[in-house]
């Protein structure tokens, strides 16, 4: 007897766009309750960088989705350990390490990274040699004094640009990937690295799964954050090769689909296929490593969007700004403005809009994060649509 399969699941791009939304927390009312470490379980991972301009991204991601929680709630969220009654020892909530990037991960999914660590201590060479001894210096180091800094190890750097690293901190990075370091800290923005067999719980750290149950659960759990995403998709959202999403996606539970206008098949995870995405859409400012906004041809495919961050381009050649955060409302992409702050005035240097219906919602978007900030004053520079300059500023105006 010849077995049929289903039929694949059809659906609109505009459905794929709000089952999307709603699996990255913009659509539907936001769980409060469950905070900045909800935010952080619903979506996987999320990306840490440098910049800083309103905030940093790890900041901006939960306020994009709860509106404007406390920024020291963002930081204790992320870094202070709970302790559970009657466990000997404190226990993380979060950890840093490679996925789509350098990311703020949960705990829970230490074992999963398995696959990658591994992967890191089978490398043939790095960037950077290490001088005998050195590594284990480190590890001495820290198994000694408990948990330090790269400058309490000896120093970040050479004295050189910013990758011209020390000793120690190659040293301590190196231990970071292989696993046998890890950072479940920030102090004044630098790394807090400790031994894993500390500071990990032991029923995580112990737990050593094969790389095939890492990628069958890091492909479910990006097919659960992105909603519905290609092949490529749910590959970029860890950074797996496609090889490895081929060799697990049919065990990972999620569900095969098409999507119109999609050139390429699709899955989709089988709880957002369950109910319409119906709810409130939010209003707000994105920063540019979002996680609905990390792969570039998925924004363009869903949003009709292009975005990229200029920070990293040349200043003549910059078309939208050094730090262009995209304005998310009603669902839509919108525009984008590139913001700064002197003192107590958050200045939209550069302001892009698709449309005049874009007026309102940018006005709403710069107030609240204007407040969020702690800025009182909200100053339009540049916009390129000089017509809209004024309904824009009256709105700021009026409120």
């Amino acid at each position: 007897m010849t077995t049929v399969p289903p039929a694949t699941i059809e659906l609109s791009a505009d459905e794929a766009r709000r089952i999307a939304l709603r699996a990255q927390g913009f659509l539907g009312a936001p769980d409060r309750r469950a905070g900045v470490r909800g935010v952080l379980r619903h979506l996987g991972a999320v990306q840490l960088d440098t910049i800083s301009v309103l905030a940093r991204s790890h900041e901006l991601i939960p306020y994009a989705r709860l509106g404007a929680v406390g920024r020291k709630t963002v930081e204790d969220a992320y870094w202070t350990p709970s302790a559970p009654a009657g466990a000997p020892s404190s226990r993380p909530h979060a950890f840093e390490y490679w996925s789509h990037a350098a990311c703020v991960l949960p705990v829970e999914e230490w074992p999963h990274f398995a696959f990658r660590r591994r992967a890191y201590r089978a490398r043939p060479q790095w960037h950077h040699e290490l001088a005998d001894g050195s590594y284990d210096a480190v590890i001495k180091q820290l198994r000694a004094e408990g948990p330090l800094t790269a400058t309490e190890l000896g120093g970040a750097k050479n004295g050189g640009l910013w990758w011209d690293w020390s000793e120690a901190k190659v040293a301590v990075e190196r231990a970071l990937m292989y696993g046998e370091v890890v950072c479940t800290g920030r102090r004044s923005w630098k790394r807090v690295y400790d031994l894993a067999e500390r500071a990990i719980p032991g029923d995580l750290l112990h737990d050593e799964l094969d790389d095939t149950e890492c990628l069958r659960r890091l492909v479910r759990l990006a097919g659960r954050s992105l909603g519905v995403g290609t092949r490529a998709d749910i590959a970029d959202y860890h950074r797996l090769k496609g090889e490895q999403v081929d060799a697990v996606i049919a065990d990972s539970g999620l569900v095969p689909v098409t999507v119109a206008g999609w050139e390429k098949p699709a899955w989709a995870d089988p709880e957002a296929l369950a109910t319409t995405p119906r709810g409130r859409h939010r209003t707000t400012l994105l920063s540019p490593f979002d996680s609905l906004i990390w792969e570039r041809a998925r924004t363009e495919r869903i949003f009709g969007f292009t975005h990229r961050l200029e920070a990293y381009v040349p200043k003549p050649k910059r078309v939208y700004g050094y730090f262009a955060m995209p304005l998310l409302s009603g669902g839509r992409l919108l525009g984008r403005v590139d913001p700064a702050r002197e003192g107590k005035t958050l200045v939209a240097k550069q302001v892009s809009l698709e449309t005049s219906k874009a007026v309102l919602p940018m006005a709403q978007a710069l107030r609240e994060a204007a407040e969020w900030v702690g800025c009182s004053d909200v100053r339009v520079e540049r916009v390129d649509a000089p017509e809209l300059r004024g309904p824009l500023t009256e709105a700021l105006a009026a409120g």
